[in-house]
């Protein structure tokens, strides 16, 4: 899996709530990608809700974001809890997308967003 890079370096933030009397972890992130070469600055905002699947009993998520993009995910935690990662549902009509979370202080995360053709 490659990483996006054809926007260029951003600037943003990302919150983790919890939702539904915690039956949904909810979260929404905003990045600001400022003017490079031939493209104007570019704001993206996304909201992603993580939910236990009651037919399954995964842990699934669903994202969308403001170009019009849905993605279905399945969640796994690390056996530390330290690292919690998205795995897009395979489609033959898509790339494959990870969003990997890992807790580097108690109160930080590193962020990792990675595509496969």
């Amino acid at each position: 899996m490659g990483r996006r890079s054809d926007i260029g370096q951003g600037v943003g933030y990302f919150t983790f709530e919890s939702g539904l009397n915690g039956k949904v972890l909810v979260r929404k992130n905003r990045a600001d990608y400022p003017t490079i070469k031939d493209r104007a600055a570019v704001s993206h905002e996304d909201l992603m809700i993580v939910f236990v699947d009651p037919a399954t009993q995964q842990t699934r998520a669903f994202y969308t974001d403001s170009e019009g993009h849905v993605i279905q995910y399945t969640a796994t935690f690390s056996n530390d809890g330290n690292t919690l990662t998205f795995l897009s549902d395979a489609l033959s009509t898509s790339p494959r997308f990870r969003l990997t979370y890992i807790r580097t202080k108690p109160d930080q995360m590193a962020l990792t967003f990675e595509i496969a053709p």
